[in-house]
């Protein structure tokens, strides 16, 4: 099999560092990237010239520019791009201040679009290459006091599909990851959370409750399957990582298309 190249952005730690990992293991060379990039040093000494650590903030247009052109100018091509640095930001609507919405979706959307724009010309010239956008479950439904962090991941669902369809006769494939519940930090030291107002504490403790009732996988465990899928002849356009996505998500949209039925009469008069 050709070693490939990928290009991970938030490597540091969770599912960027197992994938890099898991690259590094089977003989495939990694451009892993993290806010700090001192926190990538022990994947250079287990693997020594096949990793290229970079620093990048992905909101940063600029230098996710010059992280790609440093990836491009080692290693001559990218064959996988996984526009994987995000965070989640938890709180209600009501609570997000401007600053704390701003730099949600400048991370978890415009940091994808940067990152995936800066490639885009590589894999054209190429004729190939395979983007994988890492949503989420929250991607796909949207749950109280997740309002902008599903904002930002249903904003990347939707850039990423009309992205495939624009790519796809250029011989580049596009991938959403959905990933359901694992042991990450994703809601922890990665998180950021909203000043919470005293009004919408039942809200906070019904969704408590609904987390210490399900227990998170390993995250390591997606790790063969995320190779599977770059090998893929003919990769899906999304991939549930986990089963607990099927029937939340599977609910979800039988509720959509029962209302859609439900309020047709009064559709059909506009």
């Amino acid at each position: 099999m050709k070693t490939k190249t990928w290009f991970i952005t938030g490597a540091s730690r969770g599912f960027g560092r197992i994938w890099a990992e898991a690259a590094l293991s089977r003989g495939d060379r990694v451009v892993a990237t993290a806010r700090r990039p001192e926190t990538l040093h022990d994947l250079v000494d287990a693997y020594g010239d096949a990793v290229l650590p970079l620093g990048l903030d992905v909101a940063d247009r600029a230098a996710a520019s010059a992280a790609v052109g440093s990836a491009v100018e080692k290693f001559g091509r990218l064959d996988i791009v996984v526009n994987n640095a995000g965070y989640g930001l938890l709180g209600t609507v009501e609570e997000v201040t401007e600053q704390q919405a701003r730099a949600q979706l400048d991370t978890n959307l415009l940091g994808p679009l940067w990152v995936t724009q800066a490639a885009l010309p590589h894999l054209r010239e190429q004729g190939s290459g395979h983007i994988l956008q890492v949503s989420s479950l929250g991607g796909l439904a949207a749950f109280p006091t997740l309002g902008l962090y599903n904002a930002s991941k249903w904003g990347l669902e939707g850039m990423s599909e009309a992205l495939a369809q624009e790519v796809a006769p250029l011989g580049i494939h596009v991938t959403i990851v959905e990933p359901g519940p694992y042991g990450t930090d994703w809601s922890a030291g990665s998180a950021v959370h909203t000043e919470p107002m005293a009004a919408y504490e039942p809200v906070r403790e019904a969704r408590r409750a609904g987390a210490t009732a399900r227990a998170p996988r390993d995250p390591k465990v997606t790790a063969d399957v995320i190779l599977e899928l770059v090998d893929a002849e003919e990769p899906p356009l999304r991939l549930f990582l986990g089963v607990y996505p099927y029937p939340v998500v599977t609910a979800a949209y039988q509720k959509r298309l029962e209302t859609w039925e439900a309020w047709r009469t009064l559709s059909t008069k506009a």
